[in-house]
């Protein structure tokens, strides 16, 4: 089976998401026999044309030059050059910015499948004609699509109630992290266990200022760290209503995955503010390097979590868990921490994840 998968600027992962979920697959599927070819921008760092046992096809991107735009173009090149490839299945790793190009997909002898991500026209960053188009960019993705892939319970409700539509339940995946360092924490001058952290993009929509509010209204005073590229109008907003608090420490984006999983580790509490939809890899990652996490309470969160983590619905609520937290002895937190990472084992790790797509795919090629 060739299975050719499309939608992220390509592997190795230089980037975030949908991108380390391509590596994975791609990886997993070729160790079981399948033959997956994955588009890569013109302009990514590896130029060779097959990376373990992957072929890589590179194609134009102009989003270097045209910004947004540009990805629209660089979609419609991936799926002409698919058009010249016979493929029996193609992976659609998100829609935004592909979906409208989705007539032009192969229908003569391939099988298009989409993972559909998250609510992303309900991100507040966006203009209303923008959240507009991506409702309606989601609406083309289903209309495109043989079959539909939700990384998350909710996403799969919401598309079976507003299309009508079913979808198989394919999570996203992450690796239980067991190799701690404290030595890494010395560079962010922060002790084990006695600083709290988020780390997301600095949008309104993930709850950021929510969070440092019930910081302030705490009165904790132990560091804590908020990392995520700050330097937008959003995060300068931030900085400046925060900045009588010295122990609010805006990091900045930090890329180095081990370094990353070692300050949530050390962490005493990790707050996830996410609220539009599908399984956040950030999360995840929290869930495999021992974190105790509090989390944002809606219905995305909670099908993951369930009661193996604290939350928050307003200031308040952080307030109150930063006050009670403090000494993790009151609670049997670890049993929270011991179930996240046994969840990761048992639902969420790659193995098993490659294990279901390729189920997925040899049941929709019977079909």
């Amino acid at each position: 089976m060739r299975i050719a998968i499309l939608g992220t600027r390509g592997i190795p992962n230089n980037y975030g998401g949908f991108e380390q979920c391509a590596e994975f697959l791609a990886l997993g599927l070729v160790k079981r026999g399948y033959e997956v070819l994955v588009y890569n921008s013109h302009n990514h760092p590896y130029q060779d044309n097959n990376w373990s046992n992957v072929q890589i096809v590179h194609c134009y991107d102009p989003e270097f030059k045209l910004g947004t735009v540009g990805q629209f173009i660089y979609d419609l090149n991936c799926i002409r050059d698919l058009r010249h490839r016979k493929c029996d299945i193609i992976l659609q790793l998100g829609y935004t910015s592909s979906s409208i190009w989705g007539w032009l997909f192969p229908r003569k002898h391939s099988i298009v499948t989409t993972n559909m991500d998250g609510l992303e026209w309900k991100r507040t960053k966006y203009t209303g004609r923008v959240r507009s188009f991506l409702l309606y960019a989601e609406k083309l993705g289903v209309k495109y699509s043989d079959h539909l892939i939700s990384d998350s319970i909710g996403i799969q409700k919401y598309l079976k109630a507003k299309y009508q539509k079913d979808s198989v339940f394919i999570p996203y995946g992450a690796e239980v992290f067991n190799n701690p360092d404290e030595s890494v924490l010395t560079a962010y001058n922060i002790l084990p266990h006695e600083y709290n952290l988020l780390i997301a993009r600095l949008e309104p929509e993930n709850s950021i200022e929510t969070i440092l509010d019930g910081v302030v209204l705490s009165g904790n005073e132990e560091p804590f760290l908020v990392i995520g590229k700050h330097d937008t109008p959003f995060g300068n907003f931030l900085k400046q209503k925060f900045s009588a608090r010295p122990n609010i420490r805006f990091v900045g984006g930090v890329y180095d995955l081990n370094a990353l999983n070692n300050i949530r580790y050390f962490s005493n509490i990790y707050f996830h503010g996410h609220t539009v939809g599908g399984t956040n890899p950030s999360l995840l990652e929290a869930m495999a390097s021992n974190s105790l996490i509090c989390a944002n309470d809606n219905d995305f969160n909670r099908y993951i979590l369930g009661e193996n983590a604290l939350y928050f619905s307003d200031d308040k609520d952080v307030a109150r868990v930063l006050t009670n937290a403090r000494d993790k002895k009151k609670i049997d937190y670890q049993a929270f921490i011991n179930n996240n990472r046994l969840e990761i084992s048992n639902v969420y790790n790659w193995d098993r994840i490659v294990d279901q797509y390729a189920e997925h795919f040899n049941d929709i090629m019977k079909s």
